[in-house]
């Protein structure tokens, strides 16, 4: 065989030269996209969490007027996680979404709990497709959770 057989035979140095390609091809396509959505999957998922945990810190300790929570609330919001703190929670009377008033507290109308936290994620790669919120930073998310107490 002669030389120039022998090294056109011989393509071990082929896999060399592909190698970074491949790897250029899967970081820049495939891992850090899956790491952005990950990322933002995760910070979602422990935001909800910290409303959940929020939620049921307070769940049996009711305020003891509905139609005048204001201390209640500024003490009840110092309990929400640090990470993602609670600016206020609404008191909400009967299946209307109304705030509780003297017209609709009666004892026989449902009761909940309403409060929000703000997430702000930053993707790497994926901005475009994740950064779609209406707020004034499309990458800041509120999320919004409800719990019966009465």
């Amino acid at each position: 065989m002669s030389r120039k057989i022998s090294l056109m035979a011989d393509q071990r140095g082929a896999v060399a030269l592909e190698v970074p390609a491949v790897w250029l091809f899967l970081m820049l396509l495939v891992i850090l996209p899956l790491a952005d959505i990950a990322i933002v999957g995760f910070r979602y998922i422990s935001a909800y969490q910290a409303l959940r945990t929020f939620g049921q810190s307070i769940l049996y300790s009711p305020p003891p007027d509905v139609t005048n929570a204001s201390t209640w609330s500024a003490t009840v919001t110092a309990k929400a996680d640090s990470r993602y703190p609670i600016p206020s929670v609404k008191l909400v009377c009967g299946e209307s979404n109304a705030v509780c008033d003297s017209t609709n507290s009666a004892a026989t109308q449902p009761k909940y709990y309403v409060y929000t936290t703000t997430i702000t994620v930053t993707p790497l790669v994926l901005r475009s497709v994740l950064c779609t919120s209406s707020n004034s930073n499309p990458c800041s998310f509120t999320l919004t959770y409800s719990e019966r107490f009465q």
